[in-house]
């Protein structure tokens, strides 16, 4: 077990788990580790809106000087915009401060080494072990203490990161597109990056206060997206959420697509362009078993992973395919970012409809889902799927169901909840199974 990191960085209630302490020791312990030369070394820190970033970014400040790292400050930024400028800013280390869809209370630090990707659990634990150590005596003499300063030219740089992942005689011209920012990271980028190819831009969500990051708006709450695309008949809804790494669509009707079917539509159009560096893709145990039949009738495998983008991306490099994500709209193309991206994402699906002259509720309708459940069971203490009842629950509950569907069951990585989904054919059974696990486990939490 990992002390301060989870599935996605550190994350918890801002000056809570949180606090200015905690950031500045991360600051001095990831400082320390990658100091790796003679050079003046550097860090790149991007963040979302939430009002306590401030509170988080002067800390991380003053832990990276502390150990004699420059600091490059980008205020608001996606986090692929980190992990792109880590890399093309030559810096030792990224760092984005955010708890992604999660409510403003919350917030967040995620780690990028110099080439652009999430740090292994290896690298996590090192950091950790130097978090609860003395450092005192590691710190920079005067005379070597870094230096902050603000880069007020990372918007322009990564809007035309974003511009040049489409082909070359592609264009949005004649696209009515509603975008919404989730009062997050994306809130200027990701309009002005449609706008300026050639799209018709209505953007949402794009108000930050500090407070309203992801309150109904945004991927994970789409009603104000879907209202607003059936108000003005737009061709397409993208919502991003309060970091911009992952993605959900709305089609023309209204109706929404998740991220099995975004793979889907990527996948299909990457085999027939021979673009796929494997045959087939890389999600996680959530994703629709109509996912996986259908990318079987192209010839295609799915590949599975424990929860986490993180996980995705980790089978991928090592096995070398170039497209994966996740069912919540993580969508990673490796041909581009180091890590999920929902407005290049977003962008690839947007290409294939200006190919195909065809609405977007035609493109993304690849499969029908397979009836598929998902209740959250919120716990206090302990660990309650330990406990005899619920393992007995979930071996009669997996029995029911066979071959025809999947049960699974996990906690989450960022808060004390346990994720119970099934999936099958049979509705009625998926219903009846997910909620006899669910609940052994509320009793056992009681």
């Amino acid at each position: 077990m990992r002390k301060y990191f989870g599935t996605d960085g550190i994350r918890g209630r801002a000056n809570g788990v949180i606090t200015p302490e905690l950031a500045l020791k991360v600051g001095q312990a990831a400082g320390l580790l990658f100091q790796r030369g003679e050079y003046r070394h550097r860090v790149v820190i991007g963040k979302d809106t939430r009002l306590s970033g401030y509170m988080i970014e002067t800390a991380l400040v003053a832990g990276f000087t502390s150990v004699g790292m420059d600091v490059l400050l980008l205020g608001p930024m996606p986090t692929p915009a980190v992990a792109m400028l880590t890399r093309s800013m030559r810096a030792d280390l990224g760092v984005m401060i955010s708890a992604s869809h999660n409510p403003y209370e919350d917030n967040g630090i995620k780690l990028f080494g110099p080439d652009g990707f999430k740090l292994s659990d290896e690298v996590e634990h090192e950091i950790e072990r130097l978090i609860d150590s003395d450092l005192q005596k590691r710190l920079s003499a005067s005379a070597d203490l870094g230096r902050a300063k603000r880069i007020e030219s990372v918007h322009a740089r990564y809007i035309e990161f974003a511009k040049r992942t489409l082909p070359r005689n592609i264009t949005l011209d004649g696209l009515r597109v509603v975008v919404d920012c989730a009062n997050g990271a994306a809130y200027r980028v990701a309009p002005e990056t449609l706008w300026e190819l050639g799209a018709e831009v209505i953007a949402i969500g794009t108000e930050p206060d500090g407070f309203n990051i992801n309150r109904d708006v945004g991927s994970t709450a789409p009603d104000a997206l879907v209202r607003k695309v059936r108000e003005l008949r737009a061709d397409i809804g993208i919502a991003l959420d309060g970091d911009a790494d992952r993605v959900l669509v709305v089609d023309e009707k209204g109706q929404r697509v998740d991220g099995d079917q975004l793979m889907a539509v990527v996948a299909r159009s990457w085999k027939e362009d021979e673009r796929l560096t494997q045959p087939g893709i890389v999600a996680t145990i959530m994703s629709n078993l109509g996912l996986e039949r259908y990318l079987g009738g192209l010839g295609l495998s799915l590949v599975r992973t424990a929860v986490g983008d993180r996980y995705v991306l980790e089978h991928m490099r090592e096995h070398g395919y170039n497209l994966g994500g996740e069912q919540s709209g993580h969508i990673i193309m490796s041909d581009y970012a180091t890590t999920g991206d929902g407005l290049v994402a977003a962008l690839q699906l947007l290409t294939v409809v200006q190919r195909q002259k065809r609405p977007v509720s035609e493109v993304c309708h690849c499969f029908d889902p397979l009836p598929q459940v998902l209740k959250n069971v919120r716990y206090g203490a302990g660990e309650p799927l330990r406990k005899d009842s619920v393992v007995t629950a979930i071996e009669g509950a997996r029995q029911r169901l066979g071959n025809a569907g999947r049960l699974v069951i996990r906690p989450s990585g960022t808060e004390p909840v346990i994720r119970v989904m099934a999936e099958g054919d049979d509705r009625d059974l998926v219903v009846e199974v997910v909620d006899e696990v669910v609940e052994a486990l509320r009793k056992a939490a009681a």
